[in-house]
């Protein structure tokens, strides 16, 4: 037996269906469209809250203003359906449902082109996403959809990020990060606009100096340039010149901990340290914890051991990382060994690099999977772990 809201719901749709067919376009909406697909339209883009249509073409920017003849909703569909029918040959108009396979950069590139004329934000989401993408067919689509997803989806290929429109897709993030509640959205977008030749130095400041109040923006940083941070007050670690004298050979010859020393060592390293801190004493909300592990992990991946899985708890890794650390019997630790030999007091240094080269969410999920909580009362709650990783960054700081 069918239940009183599917009954409904079926009368709704039938409704709906009932009025579509009754639904016309206007006579004058109905020619001025068609003049305007008729005439080469590069780009559509429909202002749904005025009911207008906007198309663009080689002599500019054209205005249709929409006279519905029923719901605007409905009438909207129709127009869309003329569109589509003239674009794709296909009445039924733009696919929407195909969302998450067009987010995967799977759009046809025979198609890009159309997909702009069809007056469908997610038409032109796949368009943004395709591997295809041109510096022609990226101005059109950001005339089609200028919001920050497809500034961020354009950032990410390369050559639109080189061309002219890359430096204006930054400039519009910049602008709209202040209003970016997503910390997630947020380091992706100060990512991103950290590209070569995208802003200047004294943006690239202005951005540095906003992480002292939202410790997202420095994730954005650590995540474009952990090897060139923008901190000139901290220097190298106060042994750092003896290590790079006594390891430059072994670095030389490939060996990852005597490379690894090195670098951590230097100023910069010291400035990459102490930005995680920052960052890790303060915290706004679970995401940004994770981000931040999975950065440090990277930083310090090329000595990460083979045997570290995703199951490792704050305790598990650093039991491994001492063991590994204090017995160097293993074949793997042959690098280990010869860092060793030559500089001993580096053990603890090495281990601290072998504990944070493990860290991942398998680390935090025993917390996170018993809280939601955020701010203060997350960090309190984090202590068992971040105490830990406090440590590792004081013993490779030297202090």
């Amino acid at each position: 037996m069918k239940s009183r809201f599917t009954s409904e719901m079926e009368c709704v749709t039938s409704l709906n269906i009932t009025i579509m067919a009754i639904i016309e376009l206007s006579n004058e909406d109905n020619l001025r469209l068609n003049v305007l697909l008729a005439n080469n339209v590069q780009a559509i883009r429909i202002d749904e809250s005025k009911m207008i249509v906007y198309g663009l073409s080689e002599q500019g920017e054209a205005k249709i203003q929409l006279h519905p003849t029923g719901r605007d909703e409905l009438y909207l569909k129709k127009v869309r359906e003329l569109i589509s029918g003239h674009i794709l040959n296909s009445p039924g108009g733009y696919p929407v449902y195909l969302k998450r396979w067009n987010r995967m950069g799977q759009a046809k590139d025979e198609n890009l082109e159309q997909l702009l004329k069809l007056g469908e934000p997610e038409a032109v989401v796949a368009v943004v996403h395709a591997p295809a993408l041109t510096v022609e067919l990226a101005h059109r689509a950001w005339w089609a959809l200028p919001n920050s997803e497809t500034a961020r989806s354009m950032l990410r290929n390369e050559k639109i990020a080189q061309s002219e429109i890359g430096k204006v897709l930054a400039q519009y993030l910049i602008e709209f990060l202040p209003f970016e509640d997503d910390p997630i959205n947020l380091i992706q977008s100060v990512t991103l606009v950290l590209q070569p030749g995208l802003i200047d130095e004294d943006t690239r400041q202005k951005l540095w100096f906003r992480g002292r109040t939202k410790t997202a923006y420095l994730l954005g940083f650590l995540a474009a340039e952990p090897d060139n941070l923008p901190n000139s007050l901290i220097t190298p670690r106060a042994d750092a010149a003896q290590i790079k004298q006594h390891l430059s050979s072994l670095a030389a010859n490939g060996n990852n901990i005597a490379k690894q020393l090195i670098k951590i060592s230097s100023a910069n390293g010291q400035i990459f340290l102490d930005c995680c801190e920052r960052v890790l004493r303060k915290p706004s909300n679970q995401e940004v914890v994770s981000v931040l592990f999975g950065l440090i992990a990277k930083y310090f991946e090329t000595i990460r051991p083979d045997d570290y899985d995703n199951e490792m708890n704050i305790v598990s890794l650093i039991e491994r990382a001492s063991n590994r650390c204090e017995t160097c019997l293993d074949t793997s630790s042959v690098e280990r060994r010869a860092v060793l030999e030559i500089m001993p007091e580096m053990q603890d240094s090495i281990k601290a690099m072998l504990i944070l080269s493990g860290l991942g969410y398998s680390v935090l999920q025993p917390i996170f999977s018993r809280t939601t909580a955020i701010g203060s009362l997350m960090r309190k709650k984090l202590a068992p772990v971040t105490g830990p990783i406090l440590e590792q960054f004081a013993i490779l700081r030297n202090s």
